[in-house]
C-alpha cells in the first residue's frame, strides 16, 4: 500500500483551502492502491489555517525539541505538528505501507527541502516533522517531485 498527502490527491486540505492535484497520485487513491492522509488535518489543524514554517531547525529538531512550528503570527504551534506527525505514522503503520509520497516544501511532509521559517519564500534543505518522524522509523518518503521514479521498478506499479 502506498500513502499520499491529501492534497496531492486533490483534497483542499492546504493551508489556504486548496490542493496540489497530481493526476497520477489522485488515479492511485481512486483505484484504491493508495490512501490519503493530512497530518496537520490529524493534529487538529482546521482548514484554512494560518501558514506556518520551522523556526530554528527541520523536522527531526522539532521532535527533538531543539526548534519550533511557527505561525506567521508567532504562535507556536509544534505540539500540533508532532500529534499529527504520529497520528499520520500510526495510520501507516496500520496499513502497512511500503511508501509514503508527500508534498514537498511543508513543514510537516517535506521530505528534502522546506520553507527557512523567516516567511520569505526562501527554502533549505531538510524534512517537516512527518516526514522526519517516518524516516527516522524505517519508513521510504519520497516527494511528489520524485515518486514516478520510486514506484516504478521494472515497469510495474508496486
Amino acid at each position: 500500500m502506498i500513502v499520499v498527502s491529501s492534497c496531492l490527491a486533490g483534497m483542499k486540505v492546504r493551508y489556504n483551502g486548496t490542493h496540489c492535484l497530481q493526476d497520477v497520485i489522485q488515479r492511485l487513491v481512486e483505484e484504491k492502491r493508495a490512501v490519503a492522509v493530512c497530518p496537520e488535518l490529524m493534529g487538529g489543524f482546521m482548514t484554512p489555517r494560518e501558514p506556518a514554517e520551522i523556526q530554528g531547525g527541520t523536522g527531526a529538531d522539532v521532535l527533538d525539541g531543539r526548534a519550533r512550528v511557527v505561525e506567521k503570527s508567532g504562535r507556536d504551534v509544534s505540539a500540533m505538528y508532532i500529534e499529527g506527525a504520529y497520528a499520520a505514522l500510526k495510520k501507516i503503520r496500520e496499513l502497512g505501507a511500503t511508501m509514503v509520497v508527500l508534498k514537498e516544501y511543508s513543514p510537516s511532509c517535506g521530505s528534502a527541502m522546506i520553507y527557512d521559517g523567516r516567511f520569505a519564500n526562501r527554502k533549505i534543505p531538510g524534512s517537516g516533522v512527518t516526514a522526519a518522524l517516518l524516516e527516522r522509523e524505517g519508513i521510504p518518503v519520497v516527494s511528489e517531485d520524485h515518486f514516478a521514479d520510486k514506484l516504478q521498478q521494472g515497469g510495474e506499479w508496486k
